[in-house]
């Protein structure tokens, strides 16, 4: 894009680079008080460990698109036109540096830097990349306002927001076609006439019969037109939706590098407030986050809760906690007492949406820009269990059994240990030196169908002639419901006590069958002191086959479609090792839930405190998930959880299936198969 003339007496580099500071400044100031001032109002929280990962990560994100390109082998092709518009815009950027900042102040520089060659080619490769960009841009906004896919339906997805940026980018584009061809057509030379769209264009004009003195005034008009585009969106973006464009890379450097099964602890000694109700009781990443969110719906799109026809939207939590922020604007000095003109909760956000979370992670998993959705729900969950003792009743209910009877399973007449009877199986007090502690847990220890997991895992466990025992009637509940319900206090009693058992005994090695208590002893005990090597009894067992241990050897002539628990999938990577141990049984077929499994798994319904919370309204989820397992034709649904495995048996029963269909977990599958 060759500069025109000066503006008058003006050189023109006068023009561009006073033009260019003023927006700059404009923009820069908005930025500083529409978002940087208002985030720093959070609460700190160190995101500065391992700067090399973060950094690496950050550019596999931001630059290779990892993340907006992960729908991609699914069918959802939008990423590749997301990333091909975010390429072409770092190479237009680039060459504004060479073609308009620089070429401005001396025209000779692009060739200078370049070679007449460079120049060329680069100039040629940005006329095609125009003309490239505008159709992608019109499948855009079709796909956007006409075909409208589910993620797009949202309100806050169809903002005309939305129809602006596309517009700009469109008319820059089409002034980059425009400004080559009139530069053609009033005769320029040099290597930017030797542009292929441009050219044609402009040689068209020619013989259209355009004058040389008109075409030089539209050649001026559309560098022009080009360079106030650059402005606007200089002033533009922290008023828009595309403040993502700046945010997105800084949220990317700063994300959780921890597992996404961990909450953040608080710190009940010194907290100024427990939870969050106000701008500043969430942490500057909590707030930034609403700043990097790009629209998109990809996380509402997922989100099991909004899927079953819930109120909960985890793009609006954030989108909705932003504009709260903006809203009300800086609130000062932090004081605990302060109040905010008007409440987020069931105001900017409803208390249903925040009690409809799962916890099972699928919106932080769809992000591209690396929204941490969950803890920011989380801490509002908390704010209202522990400020203001407001929670469902039947999450009142399970948090009450707790704190009397140490597990959420009120009404049951088993103890921990009814359910060894007849196995010899040792605690830990008759055999302390054990190599490993079986965790067994309130649900396979409390509860009449799980129980039938616990017996299996001993029958393996003794086939493969492991050293163990279990902690019996010292075991207590992990917490995790309790942390998940909003009651920090109560998790950190139980487990702190949980921890003081275990070093008591001395406990290196630690195999669980649920993978909540796997999650929370693996990832959150560390946060209290408790370090112990923790494994999900799939990961224990596919060792134990893979080292010739134990064998299965009955045929199970049965197909499996086997359902990913989302704390021991998407929360903790374990993908492969259960689907290793169905597999290593003789006659089993394995198949998928096609679309719905590993990473883009779908909750059963209990994650988030939720096998004790009733659900708000519209379609159960658990019964969702059953029909994904129906679509399969398998016999058997195979899960790798307590929890999943009482909603999917609930969830066959409930379709009128329960004489053809069964809920299984695989473990119980490998104990039939064993020798007996």
């Amino acid at each position: 894009m060759v500069p025109p003339g000066d503006i008058g007496p003006i050189p023109i580099w006068v023009g561009v680079y006073v033009l260019f500071a003023l927006a700059l400044a404009a923009g820069g100031y908005a930025i500083y008080q529409r978002v940087f001032r208002l985030v720093l109002q959070g609460r700190s929280e160190y995101r500065f460990d391992r700067p090399i990962e973060r950094l690496t990560g950050a550019m596999a994100i931001v630059l290779g698109q990892k993340k907006v390109l992960q729908r991609v082998p699914f069918g959802d092709w939008a990423g590749l036109g997301h990333a091909a518009i975010f390429w072409g815009f770092l190479t237009f950027m680039l060459s504004y540096a060479i073609f308009i900042f620089a070429a401005a102040a001396w025209k000779p520089f692009p060739e200078w830097l370049l070679t007449d060659t460079g120049a060329m080619v680069y100039s040629s490769y940005l006329d095609i990349l125009a003309a490239l960009l505008l159709v992608v841009l019109m499948w855009a906004a079709v796909r956007r306002w006409v075909v409208r896919p589910r993620r797009l339906s949202f309100d806050l997805t169809r903002n005309p927001d939305a129809i602006i940026i596309v517009g700009m980018i469109a008319g820059l584009m089409a002034s980059t076609l425009l400004t080559h061809s009139f530069y053609v057509a009033e005769g320029g030379t040099g290597p930017e006439a030797d542009v292929i769209i441009g050219g044609a264009l402009g040689r068209l004009f020619i013989d259209w019969g355009i004058s040389q003195s008109a075409a030089s005034v539209l050649h001026g008009l559309f560098w022009w037109t080009h360079f106030a585009i650059i402005l606007f969106f200089t002033v533009y973006i922290p008023f828009s939706k595309h403040m993502h464009m700046v945010a997105a890379p800084i949220n990317a450097f700063f994300r959780t590098l921890d597992s996404r099964g961990a909450l953040p602890a608080m710190d009940l000694e010194n907290a100024e407030r427990f939870g969050a109700s106000r701008v500043q009781d969430f942490t500057w990443k909590q707030l930034l986050d609403g700043y990097a969110c790009a629209v998109c719906g990809r996380c509402s799109d997922v989100c099991p809760a909004n899927v079953t026809g819930k109120l909960l939207s985890p793009m609006h939590i954030v989108e909705n906690l932003k504009d709260h922020m903006i809203e009300i604007g800086h609130q000062g000095a932090r004081d605990p007492e302060h109040a905010e003109p008007s409440p987020i909760l069931n105001n900017a956000i409803p208390e249903t949406a925040i009690w409809d979370c799962l916890n099972c992670g699928a919106c932080m998993e769809e992000c591209p820009v690396t929204v941490e959705h969950v803890p920011t729900i989380m801490d509002m969950r908390r704010y209202m269990v522990l400020e203001e003792s407001n929670a469902p009743e039947t999450a009142m209910n399970a948090l009450i059994s707790m704190e009397q009877r140490g597990h959420p399973w009120r009404g049951t007449q088993f103890s921990r240990t009814d359910w060894a009877e007849g196995l010899d199986v040792p605690t830990l007090a008759e055999n302390p030196e054990a190599e490993i502690l079986f965790w067994v847990g309130c649900t396979p220890a409390l509860e009449q169908r799980s129980q039938a997991v616990a017996r299996s895992m001993v029958k393996v466990l003794k086939s493969a002639k492991v050293d163990f025992a279990i902690l019996g009637d010292e075991e207590t509940c992990t917490g995790d419901p309790a942390r998940r319900m909003g009651n920090e206090y109560l998790f950190q009693i139980m487990a702190a006590q949980n921890i003081e058992t275990m070093n008591s005994y001395n406990v290196k090695k630690v195999v669980t069958i649920c993978p909540h208590c796997f999650n929370t002893i693996k990832n959150e005990y560390p946060q209290l002191g408790g370090d112990f090597e923790v494994l999900h009894y799939s990961q224990f067992v596919d060792g134990l086959i893979r080292e010739g241990r134990i064998k299965p050897v009955k045929m199970m002539d049965v197909t499996v479609a086997y359902h990913d628990s989302c704390f021991l999938g998407r929360h903790n990577g374990v993908y492969d090792e259960p689907r290793n141990v169905a597999r290593a049984i003789p006659g089993l077929k394995l198949v998928e839930m096609e679309g719905r499994c590993r990473q883009r798994g779908f909750c059963c319904g209990a994650g988030g405190g939720h096998m004790w919370i009733e659900e708000s309204q519209g379609e159960r989820v658990n019964h969702a998930r059953t029909d994904h397992f129906l679509e399969t034709n398998a016999q058997t649904v195979g899960v790798s959880c307590p929890f999943c495995l009482q909603m999917m048996t609930e969830g066959i029963q409930s379709k009128g299936m329960a004489d053809q269909k069964e809920s299984k977990d695989v473990l119980e599958l490998l104990s039939e198969s064993l020798e007996t």
